[in-house]
């Protein structure tokens, strides 16, 4: 009889092991968003959290503050750096720094603003006045009547198309910026997609850049984030911009900055997308050509002037001075742009013409800032900070923030090159640097760029090349955090069928856990999913105990 029973009790324990009683999945995470160890409340709020984590079953913390600029740090981060690192010692939870974001600036902004990758304006006419040379302009990029002033019923003269009008969109003799009138638009769901808008074909000249503003008033505007300005060129954005206005405000000017790229024409729009309820006027639309504003100064955005015929190059420090922005500014897009100051004794005359080169950043969405990875000083800020964060942290685990890199490929340090394979190179040499100086650490990273399924491909954003096989590109034994809003089967597959172990970075601040059980029920049939991490962006942590209970199911 204890022969048929024994390996009945190993069926059984084993079915037990296989199914209700598994082991919990090794790495069970939460994201700390929203700190940044400026004041001493940071650790105390973030030690509540970790607590939390460690009551439902977690064993690591991935944060963000500040850990790539280390060098820059004061006597009292550190002193909290040092107590938030007790606090997860003492509680089992291991610390995660998330550091090296190219997409988002980051650090490397933090040591050098040149740094942000640029976009060239070619060629731009000058002439020289009085010791200075200025932007020749012309009038044939502009908007038609962008103060609204011509109409005829509720249309606009000059402007391609307005949404319903007389139902969406009116003109308001009572409320405007400046002159007679505006273009009102309001009762958004009598359009099937919440539309509001009005647009307007510009001509443009390939590769200068160009200065858009808008004013605008809003009134209950929900959602006010559905407000935009577009230039699209040939279904391309040329400015991805958010400007967050809120749900009611008086009259404000929103600007923004679009180089024309290869493209000669380019369609602007302003209104709603997706609008639901309330009011927005639009007045004084205008497009107008900007010299070097904000120009970027490093030795993949150098600047080039030269006769108007192409046959001579002058010389900066002999023939001018350097051009250099003396309101320099990654975000502000307002002020005026600098002259080019020509210097005595040197070969460029008064009056004469010239044809001036250089490169100037650009934002996407609200604020974020791109760094170029073909600049050989980003790696040496790089390999820096891996000492100072080994000195400090010695952490057994490591997050690059390598997501959303949406520029790239347009100045000379990074031009011509394939993306997948620099994007590669850029991961490789960050992990050499982790490694040189922390031999046994362990590297994750965000999958977006390196997921075919998301966002490693062409035509993404203002990216000149292509991101397909970034993959292909970054060491093997990396673990790829997957992440979106809902789960994703094909990403999860390709990763395993490419060899990669995979964290699953789910939740995002939605009211219940239903999309992460969701994410739970794709990993089981996925060997390389070693774990979950929790991940809002909105310090949302009230789900945080049911999702511990999740992962132990």
């Amino acid at each position: 009889m204890k022969l048929n029973i024994i390996p009945t009790v190993l069926v059984l324990t084993g079915f037990l092991c296989g199914h209700s009683l598994a082991a919990p999945y090794p790495e069970r995470f939460v994201w700390l968003f929203g700190w940044g160890l400026g004041k001493d409340s940071d650790v105390t709020e973030l030690t509540k959290v970790l607590e939390t984590a460690s009551r439902s079953g977690l064993n690591g913390a991935m944060f963000s503050t500040g850990l790539d600029t280390l060098c820059k740090q004061s006597p009292d981060y550190f002193r909290r750096l040092e107590d938030l690192r007790k606090a997860s010692d003492r509680l089992g939870v291991d610390l995660i720094p998330a550091i090296f974001s190219v997409g988002y600036g980051g650090g490397a902004l933090g040591h050098n603003r040149h740094l942000a990758e640029g976009v060239p304006v070619e060629n731009a006419p000058f002439v020289v006045r009085n010791g200075e040379a200025r932007l020749a302009t012309d009038d044939t990029t502009r908007l038609v009547n962008g103060g609204f002033e011509e109409h005829t019923g509720h249309k606009f003269k000059g402007h391609g198309f307005v949404d319903q009008p007389g139902e969406i969109s009116f003109v308001d003799l009572e409320v405007k910026h400046s002159g007679q009138a505006s273009l009102r638009l309001e009762n958004f769901r009598a359009n099937s997609h919440g539309h509001g808008r009005v647009s307007q074909e510009v001509r443009l000249r390939p590769h200068r850049c160009y200065r858009v503003s808008l004013w605008v008033k809003t009134e209950g505007l929900q959602p006010a984030s559905a407000l935009q300005m577009l230039a699209l060129a040939q279904g391309r954005e040329l400015a991805p911009r958010t400007f967050g206005v809120p749900s009611t405000t008086d009259w404000r000017k929103l600007t923004m900055l679009i180089n024309s790229l290869d493209y000669e024409t380019a369609q602007l729009y302003a209104g709603l997308w997706g609008g639901r309820s309330g009011k927005v006027w639009l007045d004084d639309w205008t497009i107008e050509e900007v010299g070097p504003l904000n120009v970027l100064r490093r030795p993949g955005t150098p600047v080039t002037v030269q006769s108007e015929d192409g046959a001579i190059t002058f010389a900066e420090g002999k023939d001018f001075a350097p051009l250099q922005d003396a309101n320099f500014s990654l975000y502000r897009q307002t002020q005026a742009a600098p002259p080019l100051r020509v210097l005595a004794g040197g070969r460029i005359q008064d009056g004469q013409e010239l044809r001036v080169s250089w490169y100037h950043p650009m934002v996407v969405h609200d604020s974020q800032v791109t760094v170029c990875m073909g600049e050989p000083e980003l790696y040496e800020i790089y390999d820096h900070e891996a000492k100072l964060l080994t000195e400090h942290l010695h952490p057994r685990r490591v997050m690059l923030n390598m997501d959303e890199i949406r520029m790239g490929g347009t100045c000379r340090a990074c031009q011509g090159q394939p993306m997948g394979e620099l994007l590669g190179a850029c991961v490789k040499r960050q992990v050499e640097s982790l490694r040189h100086h922390n031999p046994k650490v362990e590297v994750l990273i965000w999958s977006d760029m390196l997921d075919p399924h998301h966002n490693a491909h062409d035509n993404y954003y203002l990216v000149k090349g292509n991101f397909t096989n970034s993959w292909k590109y970054v060491p093997k034994d990396l673990t790829i955090a997957v992440w979106g809003g809902a789960p994703r089967e094909k990403s999860l597959r390709f990763f395993a069928d490419e060899g990669f172990q995979t964290l699953v970075a789910c939740y995002y601040d939605a009211d219940n856990l239903d999309e992460v059980k969701s994410w739970l029920d794709l990993a089981q049939g996925i060997p390389t999913v070693r774990g979950f991490m929790y991940t809002p962006w909105q310090k949302k942590y009230g789900l945080l105990p049911e999702f511990g209970k999740l992962l132990r199911r």
